[in-house]
């Protein structure tokens, strides 16, 4: 009987643990996405170029940073701006990377 009691509170507590994993993962889900409409609509639309134009090139790494760590920035920024990481996260992450 105690054996049974404990086997219906495990299964209970896996349930309230699925159950909230899946709504907070629904939340953050859905938070990012009305966050990446946003940005999508308040973007203007490309212009219509009548003539196919060449990319920019990249821009340089600054002066003393190594290419890895200019490319670490940049998919930390990336990230920042898909809303993954926060701006204090972003901010921290960053400061390691500079050294």
């Amino acid at each position: 009987m105690l054996r049974r009691r404990r086997m219906m509170r495990v299964a209970a507590t896996t349930a309230v643990v699925a159950g909230t994993a899946t709504a907070v993962s629904g939340t953050v889900a859905r938070k990012q996405q009305a966050k990446a409409e946003s940005t999508a609509e308040a973007a203007p639309p490309p212009p219509v170029a009548e003539a196919p134009q060449a990319a920019p090139a990249a821009a340089p790494a600054p002066v003393g940073l190594t290419s890895e760590a200019f490319e670490q920035l940049k998919e930390l920024s990336a990230l920042k701006d898909a809303g993954v990481l926060t701006q204090e996260e972003f901010v921290a992450q960053k400061a390691k990377i500079l050294g």
